[in-house]
């Protein structure tokens, strides 16, 4: 299937994303970062200091909700590589539309990013934070108050998700916004949207997130730990649509970078100011063609707009999902190195198998030497480090494609030095 067959047929099933996000009541978003030991001269990051004893830095913002902490716990510093130095292999982890219902998805990855060394990004929807009886605080563009096509919360649903966002925030992961109504489609989805009408839908969900203990009347509850003004720095749309007019609005706002394209295994380029992290095509298992990262489109492109499909096939689909990421991940580990980006909703589709082909592909991947498995904003960071001709030198390497004469000469523009007499796979001395 050519590349733009690959995006019409995601474009079609994104149609119907809306509704499948309905089925998905609360999703979320994260990457992870690995500190696997270093090989061939790649340092992993430096070793993150505990959290901050709490009361240490300390100050509410607005009603409470929120509160300045002071700098992120476990956030690595960003570290330029060093002249000829190998980059390391990242893959991003996120969740769109994050939150905790009764399957409790975002606290169990959460442990799965701490066993395997990661952290991951959550895409909060901001209506998760807005109770039912509130919803016409929510005026969406293009749409009258009150409307949602995920719906709202409860308190208690309210109460959950914010004791997973504080925690994940805590241990080094990244509160990004899948925004908040999921309208997609021609019939005033996110697609015509304006730059203005994108402006405001990104200011709701952030006044949710400020605002959720006055909506709930949880006033002695504790605020999450972060300014949301500062710590909102990324995003993906519902349905992958509106990027252009989203981008524009996102850069005004002080955005650092958008997921919400399709892309190709490459080496990312900032787009409108902002760094285009966006979801990739891998090796689709079975087929000849490629596969879009993320659950939703593995399960149209297998049970079709069914979320429960045939149960004798679940246990093949899981696993189909997990070989094709496993294949992404090892086509740019020894290839190009481009970062792997996967993307996720927090569901019970099939069985549940896709959420166990992603828990199966962060313990097979983020274990690697090389390998650092990190949140979007993370990964920013390290992009915003490097020395810019280097990262052009990245772009220029295919889908796959290691450098021919190694990655030394490649980004040095010299040949790699000889191996010294006597070690192993230097020239022969004759006697």
């Amino acid at each position: 299937m050519a590349a733009t067959q690959r995006i019409v047929t995601l474009r079609i099933t994104a149609a119907i994303a809306a509704a499948a996000a309905c089925a998905a009541v609360l999703a979320g978003c994260a990457n992870g970062d690995t500190r696997a030991a270093p090989e061939h001269g790649v340092p992993g990051p430096k070793k993150a200091a505990p959290p901050a004893a709490p009361g240490s830095v300390f100050r509410t913002i607005g009603d409470g909700s929120t509160a300045y902490t002071g700098q992120q716990p476990r956030l690595p510093r960003a570290e330029r590589l060093r002249p000829g130095q190998k980059p390391p292999q990242f893959v991003v982890f996120s969740w769109d539309g994050a939150g905790e219902d009764s399957q409790k998805l975002f606290s169990h990855f959460r442990e799965v990013a701490k066993k395997n060394n990661a952290t991951m990004t959550y895409f909060l929807s901001g209506v998760y934070m807005l109770p039912e009886d509130k919803k016409d605080l929510y005026h969406a563009p293009q749409h009258s108050p009150g409307r949602s096509d995920i719906g709202f919360n409860d308190t208690k649903g309210i109460k959950a998700t914010v004791e997973q966002l504080r925690g994940a925030w805590l241990e080094g992961n990244e509160i990004g916004t899948h925004f908040n109504g999921h309208f997609c489609g021609a019939d005033g989805g996110v697609g015509q949207w304006s730059v203005a009408e994108w402006k405001s839908e990104i200011q709701q969900a952030k006044s949710f997130v400020k605002a959720w203990k006055t909506n709930t009347g949880l006033k002695k509850a504790a605020p999450l730990p972060f300014d949301y003004d500062k710590e909102l720095v990324g995003a993906r749309t519902p349905c992958l649509e509106g990027q252009k007019n989203f981008m524009r609005a996102a850069h005004d706002l002080g955005f650092r970078y958008d997921t919400s394209g399709v892309d190709n295994q490459v080496w990312p380029k900032k787009k409108n100011g902002l760094w285009d992290l966006s979801m990739q095509l891998v090796p689709f298992r079975g087929h000849s063609y490629e596969q879009l990262t993320m659950d939703y489109n593995f399960m149209v492109n297998q049970s079709g707009t069914t979320t429960q499909g045939d149960p004798d096939k679940r246990e093949y689909w899981g696993d189909q999902m997990r070989d094709s990421l496993v294949a992404g991940f090892e086509r740019a580990y020894k290839g190009n190195r481009a970062p792997l980006i996967i993307g996720n909703h927090f569901e019970s589709w099939n069985g549940g198998v896709y959420m166990r082909a992603v828990e199966e592909t962060v313990h097979t991947v983020c274990n690697k030497p090389e390998v650092r498995c990190v949140s979007f904003r993370q990964l920013a960071d390290w992009l915003d480090a490097q020395d810019p001709t280097t990262l052009a030198k990245l772009t220029h390497l295919d889908v796959g494609q290691a450098p021919k004469q190694g990655w030394t000469s490649f980004l040095t523009g010299r040949p790699a030095a000889p191996a010294p007499k006597g070690v192993p796979g230097a020239p022969a001395t004759k006697s």
